[in-house]
């Protein structure tokens, strides 16, 4: 009784059963270069970008799950989103798809930031081979 001003035992950070997972996960995964580039959201037009994640998660999954669409969509909201993270938050649905999802998902990121208007080239390369078509069948 004479020690009831001194707290014994170990606080949660002591404790490995309480470690934080998703750092351990992170030091112990690899992960492409390209994720060292931080992407600024504010400079994407992530509209342009929704479709493209939808399409490619469905082709992944082999069905239209909107709950991992609105996941992945919803990862990229905040200001300057961690591809690391979002790839081990996506690893559960996506499994062995993840790593390559994330890294054109982010290449696609890295090019609209830099272009005008936050669209990635590679879009805007595809729409204008789709109108020379139209062009040349009309």
């Amino acid at each position: 009784m004479g020690d009831a001003g001194f707290f014994k035992g170990t606080s949660s950070d002591q404790d490995n059963r309480f470690s934080n997972k998703e750092k351990k996960l992170l030091k112990t995964m690899t992960f492409p270069s390209e994720f060292l580039v931080k992407v600024d959201m504010s400079k994407v037009n992530l509209d342009v970008i929704k479709p493209w994640i939808s399409n490619r998660i469905t082709q992944l999954l082999g069905f239209e799950d909107e709950v991992v669409i609105d996941f992945a969509i919803g990862l990229l909201e905040e200001k300057h989103p961690d591809p690391k993270r979002m790839q081990i938050n996506l690893t559960g649905f996506l499994e062995k798809s993840t790593q390559p999802f994330i890294s054109e998902l982010w290449k696609l990121l890295i090019s609209a930031q830099s272009s005008l208007g936050g669209i990635p080239k590679s879009f805007l390369e595809q729409k204008k081979d789709e109108l020379r078509q139209k062009k040349v069948n009309a």
